[in-house]
This record gives C-alpha cells, structure tokens and sequence, in this order.
C-alpha cells in the first residue's frame, strides 16, 4: 500500500515554486527504492526533469530536498527557463547523455 495523498489540492510545486495546474504529480524526495514513503507535488515537467537529470542514487545521497535540488546545475537552469511558464505547460523531457 502506497503513501496517502492529501485530500485537497495542493497550492504549488514542490520543486519550482509555481502554482500547480490541472495534472500534479507526487514525487518520493528520498526515492522509494532507497526507502523513502514521504511525497511532494510537483508539476509533470519539473517530475521527468528531475528523473532525466539523477539517478535514484544521487537523489537519496544529495538531493533530497528542494533546496538541494534546486543548487544542481541542469535543475538550475531548467528553473530559470521554467520560471515564467504557465502551470500546465508541457514540453518533451530528455535525458542527459
């Protein structure tokens, strides 16, 4: 059985800041694979870019908070990019090579 989610909306995203928009998506900050239970909502953009940019082993050493996060250099420039865009904007995610 997974974590519960809240019952009402969350206001904004966990990761960027913006409010959130019609789609949320709910993010392990401590990835289930290395134990963590506790959720956050985030934006479906700001999701992939942050399974694109780390792998589940970075994220559980150094990243497992927005704040962290937020100092990583990829995550840094996608939030400047990001930072005006509307709550329901999507684009195409890749992965770094």
């Amino acid at each position: 059985m997974g974590p519960a989610l809240p019952t009402e909306a969350p206001a904004a995203c966990w990761l960027c800041a913006r409010p959130l928009g019609r789609r949320v998506e709910w993010h392990h900050p401590l990835p289930k694979s290395r134990g963590g239970r506790d959720t956050v909502p985030l934006h479906p953009i700001c999701h992939r870019v942050i399974h694109a940019t780390l792998p589940n082993a970075d994220l559980a050493r150094a990243y497992g908070d927005a704040a962290a996060l937020r100092t990583h250099p990829a995550i840094a420039r996608f939030l400047a990019w990001v930072a005006d865009k509307p709550a329901d904007f999507h684009a195409p995610t890749h992965r770094r090579r």
